[in-house]
């Protein structure tokens, strides 16, 4: 097993926003899934980045926005966001995998034309290696 596509969650199964979204739209799709960072992708599909609670946070704080109505007309693509989850392409090795996943809670996978397919989590990562040792153990015991 070589294939990152093996620890892969689908797009369709992945909170994830659209850079076109408002401000509000991502709080309620962020406090819906209770997540505290996303995937951004633009209108065509592709990675932009990974947004935070609070990269939205300190965008509000620092504009001094006090009235929520003002979030409706404000855009997911004006809040600067903080630091980028680093995306692999689906075609990379596992090792790149492990490599990415140590420093962050997931990795966004994309295609050859930077299309976002789907994450990788580190949880997924860290039950796999787990099973892995298990069995690694459980043989040695056999023997």
């Amino acid at each position: 097993m070589d294939n990152v596509l093996f620890f892969m969650t689908p797009k369709s199964q992945v909170c994830y926003l659209n850079s076109d979204f408002t401000i509000r739209q991502a709080l309620e799709k962020i406090k819906f899934h209770r997540y505290t960072s996303v995937p951004v992708i633009d209108k065509f599909g592709k990675y932009v980045g990974t947004i935070t609670e609070g990269d939205i946070l300190w965008y509000i704080v620092d504009n001094e926005i006090l009235d929520v109505k003002k979030l409706e007309e404000i855009k997911l693509s004006e809040v600067q966001r903080n630091r980028d989850n680093f995306a692999i392409n689906v075609s990379s090795k596992i090792s790149d995998l492990f490599n990415v996943i140590i420093n962050q809670n997931f990795i966004p996978l994309v295609d050859d034309s930077n299309v976002f397919i789907g994450i990788v989590t580190r949880r997924r990562v860290i039950d796999y290696l787990q099973k892995q040792n298990l069995n690694k153990n459980n043989n040695k015991e056999d023997k």
